[in-house]
C-alpha cells in the first residue's frame, strides 16, 4: 500500500502544492456534482461551477487547452441549466427528464463537429499538436460539449456520453500523471453509469422538488 501512496505521490514531485490542494478540492466538488447529476439534485450546479472553475486554472497550467475550454464551457452551461431546471410545467412539477428528439440529435452532431473544429484551431494557434494527447483531449472535448448541453436540457442521453469521455479521459489524466484527476473520471464512469439507470426510471416524470 506504502509503494502506491509512493508512486501516487512521485508523479506529483515537480508540482508546486498548492496545484496539489487545488486538484483534490476540484475533485471532491466534480464527484459531488457528478453525484447529485445522478440524483436529479439541483445542486449539480452550484458544485459544478466550483469544481469546474478550479480546473480551468489547473488545464491552462497543465496546457491541456481543450479540457480547459470544456470547464469553462461547464461553467457557463451550468448556469444555464440550473435556471432551465428550476423551471416548472405547473405550479407544482419541474421539468421532467426526457429523450433527445430528432432535431436535439441533429443538434449533438453539429455541436460535436463544431467543438471538434473549435478546439483544433486553439490548438493549432497555440502550436499545442505536440503530442497524441491533443489530438485525444480534441475528441473528449467534443463528446463533453455535447454530454453537457444535453444535461443542462435534462435529456437521458447525457449519460451516455459521460461514459464514453469518461472512459477515454481515464487514461489521457493518468498519463499526464494527473492521478487524483483520473481516479475521478473512473469514479465518474461508474455514477454516470447508475446515473443513466436511475435517470431512465424517472424518465418523463416531473418532480415535485429538486433537493433530494
Amino acid at each position: 500500500m506504502s509503494q502506491i501512496f509512493d508512486w501516487v505521490f512521485a508523479q506529483y514531485q515537480d508540482t508546486p502544492t498548492f496545484i496539489v490542494i487545488l486538484e483534490m478540492i476540484g475533485v471532491v466538488f466534480g464527484i459531488l456534482s457528478v453525484w447529485y447529476a445522478k440524483r436529479e439534485n439541483i445542486l449539480v450546479f452550484p458544485t459544478g461551477i466550483i469544481s469546474t472553475g478550479i480546473f480551468v486554472y489547473i488545464l491552462w497550467v497543465f496546457g491541456l487547452l481543450g479540457d480547459m475550454l470544456i470547464n469553462a464551457y461547464y461553467f457557463s452551461m451550468s448556469i444555464i441549466g440550473w435556471y432551465f431546471w428550476t423551471r416548472k410545467v405547473d405550479d407544482d412539477h419541474f421539468i421532467p427528464i426526457t429523450r433527445t428528439n430528432k432535431q436535439e440529435k441533429k443538434w449533438s452532431v453539429l455541436l460535436f463537429v463544431g467543438a471538434v473544429f473549435f478546439v483544433f484551431l486553439v490548438y493549432s494557434f497555440f502550436d499545442k499538436f505536440n503530442s497524441w494527447t491533443a489530438y485525444v483531449d480534441t475528441l473528449t472535448t467534443a463528446i463533453f460539449f455535447v454530454g453537457m448541453w444535453l444535461m443542462a436540457k435534462k435529456k437521458l442521453e447525457n449519460w451516455t456520453y459521460w461514459i464514453i469521455g469518461d472512459i477515454i479521459t481515464v487514461p489521457l489524466y493518468l498519463y499526464k500523471g494527473l492521478i487524483f484527476t483520473s481516479l475521478q473520471y473512473l469514479l465518474f464512469t461508474i455514477i454516470a453509469i447508475y446515473g443513466y439507470m436511475a435517470w431512465k426510471k424517472n424518465l418523463n416524470k416531473s418532480p415535485l422538488t429538486l433537493l433530494k
